[in-house]
């Protein structure tokens, strides 16, 4: 019984999810490009900062900094993982040639704490 009264949880939530409505200003529908990453986290939550880092200057300025909860920031890295599944099916595999704590100012690059 309660078994069937987690999954009936679980499809409401799932229906709920899917019927969100979500508005997006004209500034941030232009989108923010950024060459570099920088996560850092504590007990409560990921803090992620997105960069722009021009190959000539090593000074970066921080475009945009977005805040998760632990759960959503799984939640984000699963999505993520299964996005560039698909997209590799449809393009081919993405090439991976820069290391995770940057290459010379070229490409995107991840930090973390």
């Amino acid at each position: 019984m309660k078994e069937e009264s987690k999954k009936e949880d679980n499809d409401k939530i799932k229906n709920e999810v899917q019927s969100i409505q979500v508005d997006i200003s004209e500034a941030v529908s232009d989108g923010i490009y950024s060459n570099i990453a920088i996560v850092n986290f504590n007990m409560e939550e990921f803090v992620m900062d997105f960069a722009f880092l021009q190959p000539q200057i090593k000074k970066g300025k921080v475009r945009s900094r977005i805040l998760l909860s632990p759960r959503n920031a799984k939640l984000l890295a699963e999505l993520l993982f299964a996005n560039i599944k698909k997209y590799e099916s449809s393009f081919g595999p993405i090439k991976n040639t820069l290391k995770h704590s940057g290459a010379e100012g070229t490409g995107i690059s991840f930090s973390s704490n």
